[in-house]
C-alpha cells in the first residue's frame, strides 16, 4: 500500500498531465513510434464503420500515426485533446479533420461517433476520474458503435514517462470496467492484458447496444 506521501506525489503528478503534454508536444511527436503497431486493434474498433463514418480520436495527441491512419481510411475524424499544443500539431498534420479542445473528464460534444479511440490517453485519469468519465464517453457512441481504450492489466496506479517527464497512470479492474460499461449500455467484446503483439499494451474493446444512449 502506498504511503500518504506517495499518494500525494501521485496526485500532484496526475494533476500535471496537461502541462506535461503541452511542454513535451514537439519532442513527443518526434519520438512517437509511428510504425502503426496498433493496427490490429484499430481494425477491430472500426470493423463496421463505413467510409465517411464518424470516429473520435480521444486524447488524439499530434495525430500520427492513429489520426493519419483514420483519415487515410476516409473516416470523418475528430481529434479531441486537452493539450492545445498537441491539437495544433494534429490540425496541421490532418487539415481535413475536426479538432476539439476538450477534457475527456467533462466530454460533451454534439455528435455521436461510430468509433471512439482513447489510445494512450484514458489511463492518465485517476481511478475516480475514470469512473466519472467512462459513462460520459460511452454516451457519445452511436448505436452499435465501438470504444477502444488502453488501460492497465489490473486495478492500481503506476507511472510512465513522456520524454524526461514522469507521468501518472491508473486503471480499474477488468470487472469494474465491464460493470460500468454494462450500466451504460455497452458490452465488453475483448479485454487483453499486456498484448504481446501490441507492445504489451492492455486493450479494452466495448460496443454500444443497438439503442445507444442519450447524451
Amino acid at each position: 500500500m502506498a504511503t500518504n506521501r506517495e499518494q500525494e506525489r501521485l496526485a500532484k503528478l496526475a494533476a500535471a498531465t496537461q502541462a506535461i503534454y503541452d511542454r513535451q508536444a514537439p519532442d513527443y511527436d518526434q519520438k512517437r513510434d509511428k510504425s502503426l503497431f496498433e493496427h490490429k486493434w484499430l481494425e477491430r474498433v472500426v470493423q463496421d464503420v463505413a467510409r465517411g463514418g464518424k470516429v473520435l480520436d480521444l486524447g488524439c495527441g499530434a495525430g500520427d500515426p492513429i489520426g493519419v491512419w483514420l483519415h487515410d481510411q476516409a473516416f470523418d475524424v475528430t481529434g479531441s485533446d486537452f493539450s492545445r499544443d498537441m491539437l495544433t500539431l494534429f490540425a496541421a498534420r490532418i487539415p481535413g479533420a475536426k479538432t476539439v479542445f476538450s477534457d475527456m473528464r467533462d466530454l460533451s460534444l454534439p455528435d455521436r461517433f461510430d468509433a471512439i479511440i482513447g489510445w494512450g490517453s484514458f489511463f492518465h485519469l485517476t481511478r475516480d476520474e475514470q469512473r466519472t468519465a467512462l459513462p460520459k464517453i460511452a454516451k457519445h457512441l452511436a448505436p452499435g458503435g465501438r470504444l477502444l481504450l488502453t488501460v492497465g492489466p489490473g486495478e492500481g496506479e503506476a507511472t510512465g514517462h513522456v520524454g524526461h517527464d514522469e507521468v501518472f497512470h491508473a486503471s480499474l479492474s477488468e470487472t469494474a470496467y465491464r460493470d460500468l460499461l454494462e450500466q451504460n449500455g455497452c458490452c465488453v467484446e475483448a479485454f487483453v492484458r499486456e498484448d504481446p503483439e501490441c507492445r504489451g499494451f492492455t486493450l479494452l474493446l466495448a460496443r454500444a447496444n443497438a439503442l445507444g444512449a442519450t447524451i
